[in-house]
């Protein structure tokens, strides 16, 4: 893309000083969902009033160790609770659904607005979380109405890879809001079309404001149909006289409904793998969103005995994740299934940046025994996104023709590219808004503004089920372990003499081999020894002999391996000491 000729110079932060009137003003800030892919949540607030729009999570990266989700700090909405009047889902993605127990637990709502599809996921989740009467829920539509002392919001029909995805306008006191959820446009969808007539109507009264999906702002061309998908993948089961494997995404909802479909067309028994599959396969055909009868489905155990081209099974573990079927089946650790030499994987699915390597290592394995692979390419179209393309993000501007324009849903580099195809379309730059997590735009009088208010955003990082999220110094410390390793310094005193009874002892793991390096431990114990002996020679508490521990091993470590270990000191009393110890202390409390 050639953005020479004329210099793009959006602000990616607030930087007027624009007094806002809480009591006129209409407020709106993102919780998550900018500079990053995942972790959807976006607020509109005016007085007393608080809508939220989704509540998702990010999947951690490699850095994040030992993290299951990243959440929004919740902090803000929770002092903010009895101003919230609706959590509104746009459709039933993990980015924009999963962060609903954590939220629920840091601030209650009572009632989440949801379309069918999501409603099914969302009930399902809370559950596992034994949260099932936490909140109501809402069924809600395309023709739904959500009304408040101060909102108005209606709903439209947009197209995405799972049913029942909604956009939302938002009818505030200072203008209306257009938030397209995530969205494609499809002119052969499967499942509902998307409003046109709603979104042309949005742009003939006034959109004040524009919310839009920037995740694909880097593509050009409109993205293949879902149909055409289909088309391909029914081609490809055709002319398969083995076994097929289609690995996709359970997320996709239509996708799996469509190679269930073709499945039963070509006559195959169709055997599904993976915990998020079989659920979603599930509430799908309970909806009616996947339609098969019982009978096209079998169980693993029945797979040996049938003939290979009767057969295909659908399976999880796309992005090369460890734990899924797709890589437990390349491993040969797989309960039920060992690729015979002839199976064909199909890959429906595109890479996620970052996760090539490991898709890489499973083709590959899938390749050495035997396996033919199918992905996407130029002439198997297997793959289309749910995302709308830089020109489907023109054509919704100019559908609902916005005065004002905040791309969001995506990494700085998405937002930036989608604000560059809003000058394209005539919005000038000036109404155009580049936000970070915590910014926030007022809207006064059908005109928006940057303010110098902050919301506090800071990511919380999960691990299991703890809501109160991992400390910064965990993750430091995490981070050190997996890199550097752990000494721990067995020091054994008798604190009536300020005496070492004996040379400490040094235990290593992650740090150094043992075997190999027991004269570089030996001379760290003695090192030790004498810091310590010098230490004792004055009057000392415990807390000043482990930062004595610590403040001379650190910089011999490092001198001589150049690697940082967490060290951890242990000081070991003798009973005799601290009965004596114990005793004086009661003598002082007696006293008292």
């Amino acid at each position: 893309m050639n953005t020479n000729s004329k210099n793009w110079d959006f602000q990616s932060s607030p930087s007027a000083d624009f007094y806002v009137n809480r009591e006129t003003d209409t407020l709106v800030y993102a919780m998550g969902g900018l500079g990053e892919v995942g972790k959807n949540m976006y607020c509109v607030e005016h007085q007393d009033e608080i809508i939220i729009m989704d509540c998702g999570v990010r999947f951690p990266e490699d850095d994040l160790l030992g993290v299951d989700y990243v959440v929004p700090d919740y902090t803000y909405l929770s002092k903010n609770a009895d101003k919230i009047k609706a959590l509104i889902i746009t459709h039933g993605h993990e980015d924009h659904i999963g962060g609903i127990p954590f939220f629920l637990k840091a601030c209650p709502c009572k009632t989440i607005y949801a379309p069918r599809f999501a409603i099914a996921l969302i009930e399902k989740k809370l559950d596992e979380h034994r949260m099932s009467r936490a909140v109501k829920l809402v069924e809600i539509n395309g023709e739904s109405r959500i009304t408040t002392k101060f909102f108005h919001v209606g709903f439209f029909n947009t197209i995405h890879s799972i049913p029942d995805s909604l956009g939302l306008i938002v009818n505030t006191p200072n203008g209306t809001i257009v938030e397209t959820g995530d969205f494609k446009f499809d002119l052969t969808p499967v499942g509902t079309n998307s409003d046109y007539q709603k979104m042309a109507y949005m742009g003939a009264i006034g959109t004040t404001l524009l919310m839009s999906d920037s995740t694909n702002s880097g593509v050009r061309e409109f993205s293949p149909s879902e149909r055409e998908v289909s088309a391909s993948i029914l081609d490809t089961m055709r002319h398969t006289s083995g076994r097929l494997i289609i690995a996709t995404f359970a997320s996709n909802v239509n996708r799996v409904a469509q190679i269930i479909s073709n499945a039963i067309a070509c006559g195959r028994k169709i055997c599904v793998f993976g915990r998020s599959m079989i659920n979603v396969i599930e509430i799908g055909r309970r909806l009616g969103t996947i339609t098969a009868p019982d009978d096209a489905f079998v169980e693993p155990e029945m797979l040996a005995n049938m003939p290979a081209n009767k057969v295909c099974l659908i399976c999880t573990g796309t992005q090369g994740e460890p734990l899924a079927a797709l890589s437990r089946i390349a491993n040969g650790t797989h309960r039920w299934i060992h690729i015979i030499p002839g199976d064909t994987v199909l890959f429906s699915s595109s890479v996620i940046p970052g996760n090539q390597a490991a898709i890489g290592a499973i083709i590959n394995k899938l390749c050495r025994i035997g396996a033919i692979i199918v992905d996407n390419n130029i002439i198997n179209t297997v793959h289309t996104t749910g995302h709308a393309s830089s020109e489907e993000q023109k054509l919704m501007m100019q559908l609902t023709k916005p005065d004002y324009f905040m791309p969001m849903h995506g990494e700085y580099k998405m937002l930036k590219q989608h604000a560059i195809s809003a000058t394209e379309t005539g919005i000038p730059d000036d109404h155009i808004f580049l936000m970070t997590n915590g910014d926030v735009l007022a809207m006064r009088n059908k005109e928006v503004f940057f303010t110098n208010l902050r919301i506090p955003t800071d990511a919380v990082y999960v691990d299991g089920n703890d809501t109160n999220g991992v400390a910064a110094a965990v993750l430091k410390d995490r981070k050190i372990l997996a890199d550097n390793g752990l000494v721990a310094v067995i020091v054994t005193i008798d604190s009536r003499y300020n005496k070492i009874l004996c040379r400490p002892n040094i235990v290593s793991r992650g740090f150094v081999f043992i075997k190999k390096n027991q004269e570089l431990l030996r001379d760290a114990e003695i090192v030790v020894y004498n810091a310590l002996a010098r230490r004792l020679q004055q009057k000392t508490t415990f807390g000043d002999l482990k930062t004595t521990i610590k403040t001379t091993l650190e910089p011999y470590f490092y001198q001589k391996t150049h690697r940082s270990p967490i060290i951890i000191p242990v000081i070991l009393n003798m009973r005799a000491a601290m009965e004596q110890n114990a005793a004086r202390q009661r003598a002082q409390i007696s006293r008292r």
